[in-house]
């Protein structure tokens, strides 16, 4: 006999993650409309049959809140258009489905600035996005898909760029969304700057600096 459990009768706690194999693309999408569109928690990705569904710690969703907010400022002060589009769902080819930690578009800021609703048939995929804490091999396999050219891994106070070439990703210490600067290093730097003396404190200290260099 199989049992069948509403997946909003399913409790996580904060921190966990249930990982399901044989979903199929149907039940993904009929999960998310039950879930409804406002939903922040639980993040849900899929990737080849394979569902996982995640509940955040603070500590999760702090760092990559920051580190985005950081990467913005760098922009802002070099000049540069970006649009920040959070935990978007992005659904590919009925193969994939993702809800990033935060994504960027910044090369591709001015074709997506006034969409609602994003169509990855036809639409680009963010040009960075920003993970927090263990990236599971299911969330890395749904960017692929996707194509999103740069994933950040942000764990234990140490950034990992991730660069997709020939449909995989490879660990790079030069981003290409900043290739002058020493992303790897600044960015820990700048979030437990964060910590100590507060978000606000650190990226007014951030603009001041990088506009004196500039």
């Amino acid at each position: 006999m199989t049992v069948s459990i509403p997946i909003k009768a399913i409790e996580l706690s904060p921190g966990s993650h249930v990982l399901i194999s044989g979903v199929t693309w149907e039940q993904y999408e009929e999960l998310l409309e039950e879930l409804g569109e406002e939903r922040r928690v639980p993040r849900i990705n899929y990737c080849d049959g394979n569902l996982e569904i995640m509940s955040p710690l603070p500590a999760h969703e702090r760092p990559h809140r920051i580190i985005a907010d950081i990467v913005k400022a760098m922009l802002d002060v070099q000049g540069r258009a970006w649009e920040d589009f959070g935990s978007t769902t992005f659904k590919k080819l009925k193969k994939a489905g993702l809800e990033p930690d935060t994504c960027l578009y910044i090369q591709n800021a001015e074709r997506v600035r006034s969409l609602m609703r994003m169509n990855m048939e036809k639409d680009p995929p963010p040009d960075l996005a920003i993970e927090a804490d263990v990236t599971s091999k299911t969330t890395l396999e749904a960017y692929a898909t996707l194509q999103v050219p740069e994933v950040w891994i942000y764990d234990n106070g140490r950034l990992k760029i991730n660069l997709l070439q020939n449909g995989n990703y490879q660990e790079s210490i030069v981003s290409p969304t900043f290739p002058d600067l020493p992303i790897t290093e600044i960015i820990p730097r700048l979030v437990q700057q964060a910590f100590e003396t507060g978000t606000s404190h650190m990226l007014r200290q951030l603009r001041n600096q990088m506009s004196q260099k500039g």
